[in-house]
């Protein structure tokens, strides 16, 4: 059920655990997470800003129209400092600080701030994730490169499943054995009348996981599967089939919300010759001279892969909780914290 708050009700909701319950379960997960993270993908730990310069061109700009919460700085005049939206170009940035080799990389506990997101059972102002960057060689800029780690990345998945179905029975394992891979393309041919969210919904009603590979481009009739900014993930290369793009999203089915559950974007970083074909595309080439991307343009930064997984979204999912609320403290409507408490829906 669909409330007037923008809200999906799920029909005689009951939380499986108690707040307190879930606070100790949320710890435990998200430590089990981390450390299988760092182990499956050679990362290293490294602290995260909370804030960058503004002006520079290192803050995520999402979809180019979504505001950042900035603010001046006393004893630095003329600087405006930024709260992240995500790390997805400081990382790159780090990679190249830190002395990072092929193969290897690192992940941040990230917080962020998204004042213009809609508020719902998956969206908050506050977003906290994993993100993560991999240094990469050339010849692994490839679509069978980026299904390798995906399935690694999935592999954690699995593993995280049974961890907590070992320490709390009453949550019974949902993943299939493998996750599907389709192109935003082929998905679209799949089902023409349907709109992407929609596609999406029906694809992981059927599969149960899937990676979406090329979100962000062109699709054949003119439209994009999802938007995604010009400046991290390539989704603008050819691929096979006549496909573009090496980036994507895992989704799984999620059993309390019955929709399709977004848990990660990630995707090979553009090179030079995909920045400025990207920046063309989106008619922003002008951010050329700014400076993260004055960086990459002259070879400063390396070759990587990398992206962000939601950590109140994992939270949700495996702990089958109905709302992002549950999991992490951040503020809503009165009306949805009043239509939480008739559903016995317990924010935090």
């Amino acid at each position: 059920m669909r409330s007037r708050q923008n809200m999906i009700i799920p029909r005689n909701y009951k939380p499986l655990h108690s707040v307190k319950e879930t606070e100790h379960a949320i710890k435990n997960l998200k430590d089990f997470v981390e450390l299988n993270l760092a182990t499956e993908l050679n990362l290293s730990r490294v602290t995260a800003p909370l804030f960058v310069q503004g002006g520079t061109g290192i803050n995520d700009d999402l979809n180019g129209v979504e505001r950042p919460v900035a603010f001046p700085i006393k004893d630095m005049p003329g600087v405006r400092a930024e709260i992240v939206q995500s790390l997805a170009k400081w990382k790159r940035l780090a990679l190249g600080d830190l002395g990072f080799k092929p193969g290897y990389g690192l992940y941040t506990d990230m917080n962020a701030l998204r004042p213009d997101e809609t508020l719902d059972n998956t969206h908050s102002i506050y977003v906290d994730q994993w993100d993560w960057e991999r240094v990469i060689t050339p010849t692994e800029r490839n679509i069978e490169f980026l299904k390798k780690i995906v399935c690694k990345l999935y592999s954690i998945l699995k593993r995280t499943e049974h961890f907590i179905y070992e320490r709390y029975a009453d949550i019974r394992p949902e993943l299939p054995e493998e996750i599907t891979f389709i192109h935003a393309e082929e998905l679209r041919a799949q089902y023409p009348k349907l709109t992407p969210k929609q596609r999406e919904h029906q694809l992981l009603l059927e599969c149960g996981a899937a990676f979406i590979i090329g979100i962000g481009g062109d699709l054949g009739d003119g439209t994009i599967h999802d938007g995604r900014a010009p400046d991290y993930d390539d989704w603008s290369t050819p691929t096979a089939k006549g496909h573009h793009g090496l980036n994507g999203d895992i989704l799984v089915w999620n059993p309390v919300l019955k929709m399709a559950f977004e848990l990660s974007s990630m995707g090979i970083r553009v090179d030079r010759k995909a920045l400025l074909r990207q920046l063309k595309i989106r008619g922003c080439e002008q951010r050329r001279d700014l400076f993260w991307h004055h960086k990459l343009l002259n070879n400063g930064m390396p070759l990587s892969i990398g992206g962000g997984i939601g950590q109140s979204r994992l939270c949700m999912y495996f702990l089958r909780k109905a709302h992002v609320g549950e999991i992490q403290t951040s503020l809503w409507p009165d009306a949805m914290i009043a239509a939480c408490r008739k559903h016995n829906i317990a924010l935090l």
